[in-house]
């Protein structure tokens, strides 16, 4: 990402929104990146169901409303998921610090949110949490949230000397704390045009997976231990930073005939690694002899921080008649009006034989050098393998993407 933030998105669907790009090394504005008057974090990224959950609050208020959302239900562009079991009135005591124990339901597995509320609407923020299944591997498809990667695009200043505690805006920094609260009232980075889009296809057509975080990937002893529980494994975002751990057991299961869906572009990029709470940032994947097309089927080639976003243009419709079911595709025309962009994705000499570019994103980045290409490709042992090749894919929130989640889902869930 070459220390640059994006803070804006061509959302699939939606007009493109101008990037603000916070150049390394520049003076913050004091405080700007300070935590604000109500913040909240649960100690813990994910969560058993019915399980006490351990939430962190920081506020002056002594009065607050706590409701659970639920990440994809919304309707409203504007909300944040969706009031998911009641409210509940907490009352705080000295201090502004505290620890509230709570409780959220035996709900199905899925990323959620702790509403905040200050008396009167002052103050509004969330904290979000992964709910993991009851029982692991009963439903057979796995849905990772990339937590390490939402972290390090985490601006919160928790240190308080007015810089970013993140590579991102401070190019001295090397680690970034996984146990911060997130800036923009709690929500993760890019939440609404970076992953509410497949969210909300998962939770409105009634698909039940098994949420896992980083951090619980990070847990799988190996790829056969992750090739017992799942036949699909899905990166529902922006999974850029990944762990040896985490490389290693995905590669594992693809090599085992697991299948894997990239719904984003710029997957495994750089490799992490995971120390008392915080991410270090290491050296990119393909700098160590890990080129990550050799997995995913593409890599990253590019990033104009959504300067310029276009539609995909159908390129072989016959080499995967799968994907296109239910839309009219001809060859060389756009899949639909829906715009994409922002880091683009294409194969390299490591791509794995076979590997076909199903429909790609010319964005006119110097000039058509630069593409975002939507591959797949299969193994001898039966893995298929599908990647986005841009950005916000995993974004997509009109007709045309609901129907190629649907088309994914339901090839790659076969074993």
């Amino acid at each position: 990402m070459r220390n640059l933030l994006r803070a804006g998105v061509a959302a699939a669907g939606c007009a493109a929104v101008a990037a603000t790009i916070v150049p390394a090394g520049a003076a913050a504005t004091a405080g700007k990146w300070s935590p604000p008057a109500l913040t909240a974090r649960f100690t813990s990224v994910s969560y058993a169901p019915g399980a006490p959950a351990r939430l962190i609050v920081r506020t002056h208020t002594k009065r607050l409303e706590l409701q659970f959302t639920r990440a994809g239900a919304e309707r409203g562009w504007s909300s944040v998921g969706r009031p998911w079991g009641p409210p509940q009135m907490w009352r705080l005591g000295r201090g502004d610090v505290h620890t509230l124990t709570v409780r959220p339901g035996a709900w199905q597995s899925g990323l959620y949110f702790a509403r905040l509320t200050a008396p009167g609407g002052r103050a509004v923020t969330f904290a979000p949490f992964i709910l993991r299944a009851a029982v692991p591997g009963v439903n057979r498809i796995a849905i990772v949230l990339p937590t390490y990667t939402w972290q390090a695009y985490n601006f919160y200043d928790a240190n308080g000397d007015g810089r970013p505690d993140s590579w991102y805006g401070d190019p001295k920094r090397h680690s970034v704390s996984l146990g911060r609260p997130y800036l923009n009232s709690g929500k993760p980075p890019h939440y609404r045009t970076l992953q509410r889009g497949f969210l909300r296809f998962l939770v409105h057509t009634g698909k039940q997976a098994d949420y896992l975080s980083d951090e619980d990937l990070e847990k799988f002893a190996s790829g056969d231990d992750l090739a017992k529980l799942y036949d699909l494994v899905i990166f529902s975002g922006h999974e850029e930073y990944v762990t040896q751990q985490i490389y290693d057991v995905v590669q594992r299961y693809r090599d085992l005939g697991g299948n894997l869906a990239f719904l984003s572009a710029n997957n495994f990029f750089r490799h992490v690694v995971l120390s008392n709470g915080s991410i270090w940032r290491g050296r990119l994947w393909r700098d160590v002899g890990r080129p990550e097309s050799a997995l995913i089927g593409v890599q990253y080639d590019g990033n104009d921080r959504g300067g310029h976003v276009a539609p995909y243009v159908v390129t072989l419709p016959d080499a995967a008649p799968w994907l296109f079911n239910g839309i009219s595709v001809v060859a060389g025309t756009p899949l639909s009006t829906a715009r994409y962009g922002i880091e683009f994705d294409a194969i390299t000499p490591y791509s794995p034989p076979g590997t076909v570019v199903l429909a790609e994103v010319t964005p006119g980045l110097r000039g058509t050098e630069i593409r975002g290409q939507m591959s797949y490709y299969e193994t001898p042992v039966g893995a298929k393998v599908f990647a986005a090749g841009t950005l916000s894919f995993s974004g997509s929130d009109n007709p045309t993407g609901s129907v190629l989640f649907q088309n994914i889902w339901t090839h790659l869930v076969t074993p």
